[in-house]
């Protein structure tokens, strides 16, 4: 009979067979951790696992709020949020050197800001974005590049449904891990433009300036385009941030504001609220079967003891903890290249997150480090998603090509990383000041 210390590594081995297998994570997760439990326990203790961890996640009043932020992300791409937040950027930065390319981080920004995905942020900007670059002649990887490199702040500007699920798993206050990625997310986009615009100064062939003028009306008016999700953004962070909303009821907000500006506009059918409603349906039940087994998973971990043992000895090395933080991230960075960041976090964190705690760092700052790393994953080759999601929108344009034309955005998110780390007020100072 096997140790239980040995069980949990056979364990971890047996999720990652079974992915290869091409078994859903959540199913591969659940099964491991009821046999597992099973195994080190007895079958009469695990069999009413399953359904007992069903239950309480999906009733669990905090969880609540993946279904609402998810449903805030439907409606914007129903209500064509994405095609007037596109809009309006061009109108402000189309001048500047590389300004379609700024204006799809923009963009990608304010989308993120109310979708909360990175894949979808790539994608669906990709629609609007690529065929205005195309015609103003601007190179292939320029364009690619910047389409899924802005995808990838999706994760942090919140509402972000990657720290939704870190906060799931590791106990941690959602509203505190949602106004941390604030800052980063806005640096990150800064990185991204001050890229863009260095790049198309060294080589002005790479964007051929945009034609016309815009005036400052046109500019103002621009924004009457994209009030909605202003005012819903507001609210949901400034909410969060004031105290006056959890968490779940500022998502509940966020929603309701762009439901009902999906009636107003007269956008509304019953062909596309059943299609929000699907996807929101869809997509909710997908993370919360993926926390569900990540919960049965963990149990049978706890009882095996792995996660103890190997803090204990990491604890018992005489290295710097960067040194630890360093070794996760390029974990991270790995992962995110083959898996999604939920996958990647309900997988790891029964065994990362003992050992960041017993390291004193701050449950905060990593979630932020975990979600830049898994983001710079996401365009890193040779599996990054964000790059395959533009590869569906840009079919005539080479893998190679869009990867190339990510490596001085991925360089950003790096560069980012580093600050956050050797700078954690970076990320910190905000969600302090709000219980003051």
């Amino acid at each position: 009979m096997m140790e239980p210390l040995e069980t949990g590594v056979v364990g971890i081995v047996a999720v990652f067979g079974l992915l290869v297998l091409r078994m859903p994570i959540a199913y591969a997760l659940m099964l491991v951790g009821f046999a597992g439990t099973a195994y080190l326990s007895s079958p009469a203790a695990a069999l009413p696992m399953m359904p007992r961890t069903l239950f309480g996640v999906s009733s669990f009043y905090a969880y609540t709020v993946i279904p609402l932020f998810v449903a805030m992300g439907c409606f914007a791409e129903q209500v064509g949020m994405i095609r007037n937040i596109y809009d309006a950027f061009d109108k402000w930065f189309r001048k500047l050197p590389g300004g379609l390319a700024i204006t799809t981080i923009g963009a990608s920004a304010g989308f993120a800001a109310v979708s909360g995905s990175s894949v979808a942020t790539a994608a669906a900007i990709g629609t609007c974005a690529l065929p205005e670059m195309r015609k103003f002649g601007y190179s292939p990887k320029l364009a690619t590049g910047s389409i899924a490199a802005g995808g990838t702040l999706g994760w942090l500007i919140p509402p972000s449904v990657g720290f939704i699920i870190f906060a799931m798993l590791t106990e941690q206050s959602v509203g505190k891990l949602l106004i941390a990625g604030i800052v980063p997310g806005l640096l990150l986009a800064v990185a991204y433009i001050s890229i863009i615009i260095l790049w198309v100064k060294i080589n002005p062939s790479l964007a051929r300036p945009a034609e016309g003028e815009v005036g400052w009306r046109e500019k103002l008016l621009s924004l009457k385009k994209i009030w909605s999700a202003l005012v819903a953004f507001i609210l949901v962070v400034g909410g969060m941030y004031l105290g006056f909303f959890t968490p779940t009821e500022a998502a509940s907000v966020g929603a309701t504001i762009l439901f009902l500006v999906y009636i107003v506009r007269g956008k509304m059918t019953f062909a596309s609220l059943n299609e929000a409603l699907r996807k929101t349906v869809q997509i909710s039940v997908m993370i919360l079967l993926l926390v569900a087994g990540a919960n049965m998973f963990s149990f049978f971990l706890a009882l095996s003891t792995l996660p103890m043992v190997v803090s204990q000895w990491v604890e018992s090395l005489s290295v710097s903890p960067y040194l630890i933080i360093f070794v996760v991230s390029v974990l991270y960075l790995f992962m995110g290249c083959f898996l999604d960041g939920v996958s990647i976090m309900v997988m790891t964190m029964p065994v990362i997150y003992p050992v960041i705690i017993s390291l004193n760092f701050d449950p905060i700052w990593f979630g932020v480090i975990v979600m830049l790393m898994m983001e710079a994953g996401l365009i890193t080759p040779p599996m990054g998603l964000n790059v395959f999601a533009v590869a569906g929108v840009a079919k005539d344009v080479p893998l190679q090509e869009i990867f190339r034309g990510i490596a001085p955005f991925l360089l950003s998110i790096l560069f980012v990383a580093f600050l956050v780390t050797v700078f954690p007020n970076l990320t910190l100072f905000l969600p302090n000041m709000m219980m003051k």
